[in-house]
């Protein structure tokens, strides 16, 4: 029996020893495995590098120095662009111009009183000269212009008003004459009307005077006073020319003759003085 209980322990503590030396080897490994971490949250604002913040206190440097009028075309701009209402904070965000400050009275002012700026209290949104959204609303405001609208009264109206106006212009709702100032007209079919071939031949055969002195003095013997003053306007031109003229002629240098007081030899040239006796003689 004593034997028995004797190979028991000796098996137990046998036992236990390669119990423990199994755990030593498996505790190695376990160390090495990588600690596992938590995926970054989305609501966590990303990291910004440190250039990249730099640049962007420079830029606010840039701009809160900058004058007052720069600081309102970057505000123009935006609402211009975007063609949303803004909050002054939002502006900051956007274009670095801080609108609210101990310091930005007068740009809060010049701002609320900027034409192409509306202001509700609360939000600044872009304001053009007319309020039309669409190509619809632009036919109307044109055909309330009969004697034609400028267009650019109306190209900052909304982004697309130019495809607009082109839109209307192809099937012939609308006429856009370019000049110095293009214009847009209703086609108004009203005013339509047919010519006889007589007629038209008769207008273009009638010959009109060259000089405009004839043209004028026809007018003023139809009863008709004429919009220009031929004679007044040479007059002023010869005044002018003679004036030019006289200004050219007092800036330009005149040469400085010869006088009591001019140096006639060279004494530059020494060598032409000291010349032998015998050639004197």
């Amino acid at each position: 029996m004593a034997l028995n209980e004797s190979l028991n322990r000796f098996k137990q503590q046998q036992e236990r020893c390669l119990s423990s030396m199994a755990a030593s080897q498996a505790r190695p490994q376990q160390l090495s495995k990588p600690a596992v971490t938590n995926a970054p949250s989305a609501n966590k604002p990303p990291v910004r590098l440190f250039s990249e913040d730099t640049e962007r206190l420079q830029r606010m440097n840039s701009v809160s120095k900058s004058p007052v009028g720069a600081q309102i075309k970057l505000v123009v701009d935006l609402l211009y662009k975007k063609r949303e209402a803004f909050t002054a904070k939002q502006i900051n965000e956007e274009t670095h111009v801080a609108i609210e400050g101990p310091h930005s009275a007068a740009l809060l002012e010049s701002l609320r009183n900027n034409p192409k700026v509306q202001f509700d209290g609360r939000r600044f949104s872009y304001k053009p000269k007319h309020n039309v959204k669409g190509k619809h609303d632009l036919l109307q405001l044109i055909t309330s212009f009969p004697d034609g609208l400028p267009v650019a009264e109306v190209e900052d109206a909304y982004l697309s008003v130019l495809q607009d106006l082109q839109a209307l212009k192809d099937p012939g709702d609308i006429y856009w004459l370019s000049g110095q100032q293009d214009m847009v007209y209703k086609n108004d079919p009203r005013m339509r009307m047919k010519v006889d071939k007589e007629f038209k031949e008769l207008f273009h055969e009638m010959k009109l005077p060259r000089d405009m002195l004839d043209i004028e003095k026809e007018l003023r013997r139809n009863g008709d006073r004429p919009a220009t003053d031929t004679v007044k306007r040479r007059a002023a031109a010869q005044a002018n020319a003679a004036r030019s003229m006289k200004l050219r002629k007092k800036k330009t240098k005149q040469p400085r003759g010869i006088t009591g007081r001019t140096k006639l030899t060279n004494a530059h040239l020494p060598e032409l003085f000291d010349l032998p006796t015998s050639l004197c003689t």
